[in-house]
């Protein structure tokens, strides 16, 4: 799953990044307001941390746009104030959630996972692909009744597929999917992970719903 986190604070920043990131998410980070809304505005997001006190643009300001332009992607807002005026102003503005500094990471956690699980406006709670079903809330997967073990990379890698059905999805949108914009390894990594995949959904049950399309990418079928 993939995370911006606009905030200016940028040790805490990079806690939450590498804490998140322990946890299987894709994390983008951007230290100001405007940053924020353009990433934001360009990306697809699974879930938007928006600080509330940013530079060149506030939070208040970045979530309206965002909802004005009908981004329905869930937000939750940080802030360091405390009060119900300004939680009251977070969600007139558009945001889903908030949380007041400091706060427990645990519990941020379960916050992001339960605004993942409502999802947007127009997002599953669950993906079901044939008798294949992601949970991007619980990073888990199965099939039919079966659970399956994923890593929390491969789990990143089979919902950029899983999200667009039949679809062919490139070796770059699912490098973009899987990993923050700071990555700058081989890109045939995907490669050993849609392998791994392979081992897992389909072997095991006779299937080959994991399609590689030559020189396009990659298609998941039901």
């Amino acid at each position: 799953m993939r995370v911006l986190l606009v905030e200016d604070e940028k040790r805490l920043a990079d806690l939450l990044k590498g804490g998140l990131a322990g946890e299987g998410f894709a994390v983008d980070v951007a230290h100001d307001g405007r940053d924020g809304l353009w990433m934001a505005s360009e990306n697809v997001y699974d879930v938007i941390v928006l600080d509330v006190m940013l530079p060149r643009m506030n939070g208040y300001t970045v979530c309206a746009r965002l909802r004005d332009a009908e981004n329905w992607t869930p937000i939750l807002m940080l802030t360091a104030k405390d009060g119900v005026h300004d939680e009251a102003e977070a969600l007139d503005t558009g945001a889903d959630d908030f949380l007041s500094k400091p706060f427990s990471y645990v519990v941020l956690l379960a916050r992001l996972r339960a605004l993942i699980r409502r999802g947007g406006r127009a997002r599953p709670v669950s993906i079901t692909v044939g008798d294949l079903t992601v949970d991007p809330a619980g990073l888990r997967c199965r099939r039919g009744e079966v659970e399956i073990a994923l890593t929390p990379k491969e789990f990143a890698v089979l919902h950029g597929l899983a999200r667009r059905p039949g679809e062919v999805v490139s070796k770059s949108e699912l490098l973009a999917q899987a990993w923050d914009f700071s990555y700058d390894g081989d890109p045939n990594i995907v490669e050993v992970y849609i392998s791994a995949l392979r081992r897992k959904i389909d072997s095991p049950f006779g299937r080959s719903s994991l399609v590689t399309v030559r020189g396009a990418g990659y298609r998941l079928e039901s």
